[in-house]
């Protein structure tokens, strides 16, 4: 029995003008007058076109038409097949939701956490105002003040063990989903402050510096739930809390993180502009290399394939140091990914409408993922099955898909579920393959589970 997949994926973008407006209507009906005038001027029939971008005859001669509006997904591959340069992807309509950085002042949310007697969590955010109704403003404001004791003994013991932990919570994130493992991030980021007001100067800091770390994780596993506005309170919250123990630079990182969120919005524009201001002389290479490659991944959505890899090359050169260390703050960004250029160029050459070359690049990255590192085995091994997919290589991408779906289930990401949902829609183009009948049923189910949680 064939399956309905459009509850799960994104509806096609429809751009009557009584749902969208005059700008967006013009802009997309901009494109299939220009990807005529492009198909032609390179001596392309449409089943010519056709067979490139493995989309049916019918459904691009109603874009041309104007009777379909264009998804991205074919955008960017008929951006990449015409070389267009990014043109044709400037003419399909973004309308990402509002990402700006939550606000400071008196009346901004603060995020509580509670848990249930039956082991749930949930989280709420208040005012200030109403915390302060409460008594207990003090208890979550960053007043941190001087420490109220001279250096204790053991305070070297506590950084030190508080890291280590650190360390293994990163560890079991890779095999568990957000949502298990918020409760026991935040508790450690308001643990560590309160301690840091108790501790010698130096330990003070240490313990403020860690407990950022702590909280730009918890911003990343709000990001992974889908919770996009707590991922940015908490990445401010660290931003707040590394300053506060001297650490300046995390404010740069807290734009590659912003950047993140633009980045699964498909609003390659402010993804630009958020990684180009963590790109300071002055920053550490690390935190420029990581901005650079989100630049690259920015440059990949607006289809500006000279300027990606001129950002990744950047990027390479700037994170030529292993991010591995025993000793100091926690290495900012992934510590699994060998090659973390490599792997994001394969994620840069999907968005680029290069979908084969993608392929063939993150399955030699996906090779040197330890075994351990589920979440990231599930999120790029995605959207390597996404890439077959959109090359017309449909029996491969199902087998890969049906060999990810349990430890998808099980990591429960929200990001991992955008591609699920590209994927999705990609397969249900082939409603008559046996593969794609075959895996739609578990395809759907593993993303209702993700979409649940």
């Amino acid at each position: 029995m064939l399956l309905n997949w459009r509850t799960l994926a994104d509806s096609d973008f429809n751009c009557s003008a009584g749902r969208e407006g005059g700008q967006v209507v013009q802009k997309a009906t901009c494109f299939g007058r220009e990807l005529r005038r492009r198909r032609l001027a390179a001596g392309l029939t449409l089943t010519a076109l056709s067979n490139r971008v493995h989309y049916s005859k019918a459904q691009l001669s109603k874009v041309e038409r104007d009777l379909k509006s264009p998804s991205r997904d074919l955008g960017r591959l008929c951006d990449s097949v015409l070389g267009a340069g990014g043109e044709l992807m400037a003419l399909i309509p973004v309308r990402p939701k509002d990402a700006k950085a939550p606000r400071t002042s008196d009346e901004e949310d603060v995020w509580l956490m509670a848990l249930s007697g039956n082991g749930q969590s949930w989280f709420q955010p208040l005012s200030r105002r109403q915390l302060m109704s409460m008594g207990v403003a003090a208890s979550v404001g960053m007043n941190i003040g001087h420490p109220e004791t001279t250096s204790l003994v053991g305070d070297a013991t506590l950084l030190a063990a508080s890291r280590t932990l650190f360390d293994n919570y990163r560890q079991f994130g890779q095999a568990a989903s957000p949502g298990a493992l918020l409760p026991a991030l935040i508790a450690q980021t308001h643990s560590l402050r309160d301690l840091s007001v108790r501790t010698g100067v130096g330990t003070r800091d240490g313990l403020l510096r860690l407990a950022s770390r702590y909280a730009e994780y918890a911003g990343w596993m709000m990001q992974e739930i889908g919770n996009d506005q707590g991922a940015l309170w908490w990445t401010r919250y660290a931003v707040e809390l590394a300053e506060a123990g001297g650490d300046h630079d995390l404010a740069a990182y807290g734009h590659v993180r912003h950047a993140l969120i633009t980045l699964y919005r498909d609003d390659a524009a402010q993804t630009l502009d958020l990684a180009r201001q963590a790109q300071g002389s002055k920053l550490p290479p690390r935190i420029r290399g990581l901005a650079a490659q989100r630049e690259a991944q920015g440059h990949a959505l607006a289809g500006d394939y000279d300027a990606c890899m001129r950002s990744l090359d950047r990027a390479r050169a700037l994170l030529t140091t292993p991010a591995s260390q025993q000793d100091g703050p926690p290495v900012i960004g992934t510590t699994n990914l060998p090659d973390p250029v490599g792997m994001i160029t394969g994620w840069c050459l999907y968005d680029l409408g290069r979908p084969r070359e993608a392929a063939e690049v993150i399955s030699g990255q996906l090779a040197l993922v330890p075994p351990h590192a589920l979440r990231t085995r599930v999120r790029y091994g995605i959207r390597r099955a996404l890439a077959h997919a959109m090359a017309g290589e449909i029996e491969h991408a199902c087998e890969l898909t049906d060999r990810l779906l349990p430890a998808a289930a099980t990591v429960s990401s929200a990001t991992i579920a955008t591609d699920m949902r590209a994927l999705v829609r990609t397969l249900s183009r082939h409603p008559k393959n046996a593969a794609v009948r075959r895996v739609a049923p578990e395809l759907s189910t593993a993303l209702q589970v993700i979409i649940s949680k």
